[in-house]
């Protein structure tokens, strides 16, 4: 993808701590591209030093935080909505507090971070925002209601989304990535969870559990979604949803 600004593509991911969007951020610099890895907390020691990245504090509940950090972010060509959080609870179970609390990050704090970052491709007529969203929306799975829900809604705005920039050379795509059990996205969800349980839904939560046991089942692995988002960023006949990981692949199938 060319730049108009600059010979080198710049990148910004949200979302960079750990999992997708770190690995992420590093296979864009090998690339040679310019990197912004965005992050609640910074840690320098997460990526090799490189003078085509930069490490940013953004907290993308937070609208001070956003307007922030794309301003030290400086032009971009590509934006990756990667950020979020999980819950896997019966909703009879999760507060209404939780409910809003998953919505913040994944579904508003994308929307927002997107809409701060269209002015310049708009402007610039070139630019590209990738969301990635998960693989549950593709089939219903128990206990991911509200997961499910706050992850479609971004599915939903996203191909809508597209159609309102297409007059103006600006891209926006999905990867859905399925369960990865390798990243620590299940252990940084593990705390809402325990708050969010319910005595009456107990054994079937054991069951449930049991079965995403299965050693044997597909999962998806970090550079499945690492190459998922590439995709999408560099290749403009790339699809609108592309399905990262074996299990997304095949819940993808009609």
């Amino acid at each position: 993808m060319s730049a108009v600004h600059t010979a080198i593509p710049t990148v910004l991911i949200t979302g960079c701590s750990s999992g997708f969007g770190l690995e992420t951020a590093r296979y864009f610099l090998d690339q040679g591209w310019r990197v912004v890895a965005t992050m609640r907390t910074p840690r320098e020691d997460l990526l090799p030093a490189s003078d085509r990245l930069r490490m940013l504090a953004l907290d993308v509940t937070d609208a001070d935080s956003i307007r922030r950090c794309v301003e030290e972010a400086g032009p971009i060509d590509a934006l990756v909505n990667n950020a979020g959080v999980g819950l896997l609870a019966p909703m009879e179970g999760v507060a209404m507090p939780s409910v809003r609390e998953i919505f913040e990050t994944n579904t508003f704090g994308t929307m927002a971070m997107t809409q701060a970052v269209l002015p310049q491709f708009r402007q610039r007529r070139a630019g590209v925002v990738v969301n990635v969203t998960s693989s549950v929306t593709l089939k219903p799975l128990p206990l991911l209601s509200v997961y499910t829900s706050s992850k479609a809604a971004v599915n939903a705005f996203t191909e809508s989304l597209a159609l309102e920039l297409a007059p103006f050379n600006v891209r926006a795509r999905l990867v859905l990535p399925g369960r990865a059990p390798s990243t620590s996205f299940g252990a940084n969800a593990r705390p809402r969870m325990a708050s969010s349980t319910h005595p009456a839904y107990a054994d079937f939560m054991q069951s449930v559990f049991a079965g995403m046991g299965d050693a044997a089942a597909p999962v998806t692995h970090t550079q499945d979604v690492v190459q998922a988002v590439w995709r999408a960023v560099t290749d403009p006949t790339a699809p609108m949803g592309i399905p990262a990981g074996a299990d997304a692949i095949a819940l993808a199938q009609p």
